[in-house]
């Protein structure tokens, strides 16, 4: 199945801070991550997600989904070869996919406690470490945190914020002739209709 095409980094109108934010930590991961914050449609996914198309081949770019379990992140005993097989193995999870690259969470603010934990802990170490059933499995974890947020609903906890070692405030471009060039530039690529496999 394929997906439409992500919107291009660089054809983002404005948002030269944010831009530069996000290429200075894909180029040194040391700095710690970005937060962008902003209103809802100031193109803060649309800025992270183009990211991916600017990171070196091969380095993943990991959304992590509102919802997801700690399972889903983490990695778990993977039960159906525990239970065909006899045989203890393990299955990877978003932060293992994310090992090399930028892991991306939208609402970061919006995401529960335990998870912000477990995110704390493994970008201090670099080190996931998963104990499940009796299977201790660890593997490296070092990855670029994006995350976005609207601060309208509500704020991040702060040991999470000091994960952040860029924190960029967007807001969406009130000059009628920008604003025109957003709406004409998404159109022009949406009609395109690329796709990507």
């Amino acid at each position: 199945m394929t997906s439409p095409a992500r919107f291009p980094f660089s054809a983002v109108v404005g948002q030269g801070e944010a831009r530069l934010a996000l290429l200075l930590a894909a180029v040194d991961p040391g700095i710690g991550g970005v937060l962008l914050r902003g209103d809802k449609g100031s193109a803060k996914s649309t800025l992270a997600r183009g990211l991916a198309g600017m990171l070196p081949r091969g380095a993943p770019f990991i959304e992590l989904p509102l919802g997801a379990t700690e399972d889903r992140v983490l990695g778990t005993l993977d039960l159906k070869a525990a239970l065909t097989d006899g045989a203890t193995q393990f299955r990877p999870g978003l932060l293992a996919a994310a090992h090399g690259g930028v892991l991306y969470v939208d609402e970061v603010n919006l995401l529960p406690d335990h998870l912000v934990d477990v995110l704390l802990d493994v970008a201090a170490s670099g080190i996931n470490r998963v104990e499940r059933d009796g299977v201790s499995h660890s593997h490296p974890a070092r990855f670029v945190l994006v995350g976005s947020m609207n601060p309208e609903e509500g704020e991040l906890r702060p040991q999470l914020l000091d994960r952040f070692g860029l924190s960029v405030e967007i807001k969406s471009p009130t000059d009628p002739l920008q604003r025109a060039e957003v709406v004409r530039r998404r159109l022009t690529h949406d009609a395109a209709g690329k796709v990507v496999g």
